[in-house]
């Protein structure tokens, strides 16, 4: 009694006593505990409603839809018992001798053994015997055409809705069995069974007709969404659900309605309420116990520590924090006198560092960014944002990967196998040359990363975009330039050699087919020059065309002449397919010339030694088709028209000597800065055929 009455004094000193910590805490502790615990309560028991009534309105769906489920199984059973019906020895000796009498009787004893509410056999379209329920067989047997063995026939008048199955005899061609259910009572209880809630079969017609039908807007949602919709109408206190049950066209037939009384529901929720609201008081009282046992423990000592406390909160460093109180409020008060000081150091620091690294970033060219332990992107300078084509604001917080989108060349992404920032965690430090897909284009980049610190991770990144692609078309030339000279000049060589080495001895035949190959080496060497210079010009835009009338004929003898020299080492034939009256063209005779002579060399590296190459030329719509065919086995790429681009070379086609690439791309770039066009075709001969348009000058023919 001495205890409680000291803790009843303390307590009653707390709340009505002056103001002070020890009493704020107990108020502040207890009334949020006794608000917490009773917004909690009143929630729970709010929630637990709500639950129940989900729970029931669940409780009547899945009573609805369940029933609907061995609906549907009692079609199957229907049409395993047509199946059945339809393979009965008897059935088919009753059909076949004509006794309809006895297949009657037969149809009789087969339906009540099976449960069902009528059967009938047909022939063609016509009942031969049936047994059961007043049902339309014929209704059926059209509901059958359209939805198959297993069918349902929605209430028509006065009629009732059923479902049933149609089969065909298989001795029997031409004759169907058929067995039907009614939507009924006796179906309703049987689908209720076993589940504890009221079951109603509504037909859709009835619904849509009859004035004052219950629930006539549950029926409405059910029906217009074709899924099972569920209630709780406080007016009858009950809660019932609505499934449409629709046939395989989608037409309505009948409606399940499932009903559960809201007095078995609440009589479990006002139990558990009552339990609930004895838990709370004893809660509440433990709760306020342990609020004044705190408040009499911290309250005076942290007076002074929470002032202080106050201050450095504000931003105030410059007063100390005494020392005083107890050992652990001293403790505490000693370690927040260093963290002020320690405070007051680094700000300074902060402030000056970040000043510096501002200036460094926004002075240097690269770009660079930081992200954390995620590889989230937290800072990004201008120049970093410029490249990637975003602003600073929008790329803070986003993934570095999706941010940059690095492709690697076999498709996938380098943040998933070989991301730098990764490897540089581990390592220390890391470099990679990456491809960046932007909107921009794709971008050749060099990211260097450098370990976390901190949390943070920085990374430089330098466009060689540019000097890429000049290294890479550097190469590429040299290489080109470097290989297709060394053939014909160590050609040239060994007959020069030769010619050394044998000038007195040697016959005279034998010298000319040497001063032969070097002539051709020459002429090699000087088509493979024309071309480089031809195409730096192209490049550079300096091509000039000097516009004059020209005469094919001309332009395919100067060639000839030109080209004479490989023909001839190949064994090789000319023939001129030019007729007389050919309009003349309007053009540059030095580059149409330079036009045939590389196609005609083309078709004689390409075309088999000893064999013909042909010139041709047409006129149609006012324009000259010249055209140069081979009998070479033709080009891989002549379908996709890449044998026109600069540098292209088929490895698996071109003999030897290889060229640098360059000659059909000079003939497409010269005629069509002639308004004309090439193109390359396979003609029904077997030949590879060559074809410069230009437009015809009028006026003036050959």
């Amino acid at each position: 009694m001495g205890i409680l009455g000291e803790g009843w004094a303390s307590l009653r000193r707390l709340v009505v006593g002056p103001k002070s910590l020890e009493r704020l805490l107990l108020l502040t502790i207890g009334g949020t505990s006794l608000v917490a615990i009773a917004v909690v309560a009143l929630s729970g028991m709010g929630l637990l409603r709500e639950q129940a009534a989900d729970q029931a309105l669940s409780q009547v769906r899945e009573a609805g839809l369940a029933a609907r489920d061995e609906l549907r199984r009692s079609g199957e059973d229907t049409l395993t018992t047509a199946r059945l019906l339809a393979s009965r020895p008897t059935l088919v000796r009753l059909v076949r001798t004509d006794s309809l009498g006895q297949l009657e009787l037969f149809l009789r004893r087969y339906c009540d053994t099976a449960g069902l509410d009528g059967c009938a056999v047909f022939a063609a379209d016509v009942v031969l015997a049936a047994w059961g329920e007043p049902v339309d067989w014929r209704q059926g047997i059209d509901a059958a055409t359209e939805q198959g063995e297993r069918f349902m026939v929605p209430p028509t008048g006065s009629a009732s809705a059923w479902f049933g199955a149609v089969v065909e005899v298989a001795e029997l061609p031409g004759v169907r069995v058929a067995v039907a259910q009614v939507f009924d009572e006796r179906l309703a209880h049987r689908l209720a069974a076993g589940s504890g809630h009221e079951l109603r079969i509504v037909p859709i017609s009835d619904w849509m007709d009859a004035a004052g039908i219950e629930f006539r807007d549950l029926h409405s949602a059910a029906v217009a969404d074709g899924q099972t919709a569920a209630v709780f109408d406080e007016e009858r206190s009950v809660y019932v659900s609505s499934t449409p049950v629709n046939a395989v066209t989608g037409e309505g037939v009948v409606l399940i309605e499932a009903r559960l009384p809201a007095a078995s529901v609440s009589g479990t929720v006002d139990r558990f309420v009552a339990r609930l609201g004895w838990t709370v008081a004893v809660v509440v009282l433990l709760a306020f116990a342990a609020a004044l046992l705190l408040a009499r423990r911290i309250g005076q000592p942290l007076r002074d520590l929470a002032e202080s406390a106050g201050r450095l909160g504000r931003g105030d460093f410059s007063a100390s924090i005494p020392a005083e109180g107890t050992l652990e409020v001293a403790a505490l008060a000693t370690t927040m006198e260093e963290m002020r000081r320690n405070l007051l150091d680094t700000t300074a620091e902060l402030r000056r560092r970040d000043a510096e690294s501002q200036a460094v970033l926004q002075g240097i060219v690269e770009g660079v960014f930081a992200v954390d332990a995620d590889r989230i992107v937290r800072y990004l300078n201008p120049q970093a944002a410029a490249l990637l084509g975003v602003e600073p604001a929008q790329a803070i917080g986003r993934f570095c990967g999706d941010l940059l989108r690095a492709c690697a060349s076999d498709g996938g992404r380098p943040c998933d196998s070989a991301c730098p920032i990764v490897e540089a965690r581990i390592a220390g430090k890391a470099q990679a040359a990456e491809q960046l897909g932007l909107d921009s284009g794709m971008r050749s980049v060099v990211i260097t990363s450098a370990s976390p610190v901190e949390g943070l991770q920085v990374q430089v990144m330098r466009d060689e975009t540019d000097l890429e692609a000049v290294r890479r078309a550097r190469d590429s030339v040299l290489a080109n330039i470097s290989h297709e000279f060394r053939t014909p000049l160590a050609a040239q060589l060994a007959s020069i050699e030769l010619m050394l080495d044998g000038w007195e001895q040697l016959p005279r035949e034998r010298l000319a087919e040497l001063l032969r190959a070097l002539q051709r080496g020459t002429q090699r060497l000087t088509q493979l020059i024309d071309n480089l210079l031809e195409s730096v010009r192209i490049e550079s835009g300096q091509l000039g065309i000097r516009r004059q009338m020209v005469d094919l004929r001309d332009v395919a003898a100067d060639a000839w002449a030109l080209i004479e020299g490989l023909l001839t080492q190949r064994g090789q034939t000319l023939e001129l397919d030019i007729p007389d009256g050919l309009p003349w063209v309007e053009g540059d005779p030095q580059r149409l010339t330079q036009v045939l002579t590389n196609l005609l060399a083309n078709a004689s590296k390409f075309g088999p030694e000893g064999r013909a190459i042909r010139i041709g030329a047409r006129e149609a719509a006012g324009e000259v088709s010249l055209w140069v065919e081979d009998e070479g086995p033709g080009v891989p790429d002549l379908d996709r028209g890449s044998i026109f681009d600069r540098f292209y070379r088929s490895a698996d086609a071109e003999p030897e000597p290889r060229g640098l690439g360059l000659g059909l791309w000079i003939v497409k770039s010269i005629v069509e800065r002639h308004g004309g066009r090439v193109a390359a075709t396979r003609t029904p001969e077997a030949r590879t055929r060559f074809t410069v348009t230009l437009p015809a000058s009028s006026g003036i023919s050959s």
